[in-house]
């Protein structure tokens, strides 16, 4: 092997070890922030499924669950709502402290009147959420999920949207997430901590 190969060889992988430290620094400058900060707060006018003002102070003053979803979802939000009924049918009193939101990330769509009978069947602590799509914007924005319109054929469209339920506290803080389908034993163990934070 002669000098200039060896050295164009050396040079070929100094420029691949500097390129793997500025893809490092990279994702280090652009990551999402960590779980403990960075995620909810924010400000936003809303309505309920009542048509009654709400804003971020609702997930203020008892824990909660949180879920974006969209009424005309085929799959994932009704998989959830029905999980979300499971839940709180096995607490019983001990989630007598805890309220759910559902907030809806297709308000073109999803009225106050169409969200109370979706979120009705589940609970009467779940709460669906709309309002103006700036200010559902803000929310979406504020917990960093995703709320994508998918168009489909002619006006008809559906929604990429975050599948997970978001564990919120007392002070309206976020505590974690229970995926998508989880364990029943999984998503139980996790209310009840954050029950327990409550306590």
């Amino acid at each position: 092997m002669s000098v200039i190969t060896s050295r164009l060889r050396l040079a070929l992988w100094g420029l691949v070890a500097l390129a793997a430290v500025a893809a490092t620094l990279l994702f280090v400058v652009t990551r999402p922030a960590p779980e403990s900060g960075g995620i909810g707060g924010g400000s936003y006018a809303l309505v309920d499924q009542r048509g009654n003002p709400v804003d971020q102070s609702m997930l203020v003053g008892q824990p909660s669950l949180l879920f974006f979803g969209y009424t005309h979802c085929p799959d994932v939000c009704p998989t959830t709502m029905g999980e979300m009924a499971g839940w709180f049918a096995d607490l019983g009193d001990e989630a007598k402290a805890l309220k759910a939101f559902f907030v809806t990330v297709d308000p073109e769509r999803d009225t106050p009147e169409i969200l109370d009978g979706y979120v009705s069947w589940v609970s009467d602590r779940v709460t669906g959420v709309t309002g103006k799509p700036e200010e559902i914007a803000k929310m979406v924005k504020a917990w960093k999920v995703l709320g994508e319109k998918v168009p489909g054929e002619g006006a008809d469209y559906t929604m990429n949207h975050t599948a997970s339920v978001f564990l919120v506290n007392a002070q309206g803080g976020f505590e974690g997430t229970i995926a998508y389908q989880e364990d029943a034993t999984t998503a139980l163990a996790k209310i009840r901590k954050l029950l327990g934070k409550a306590a």
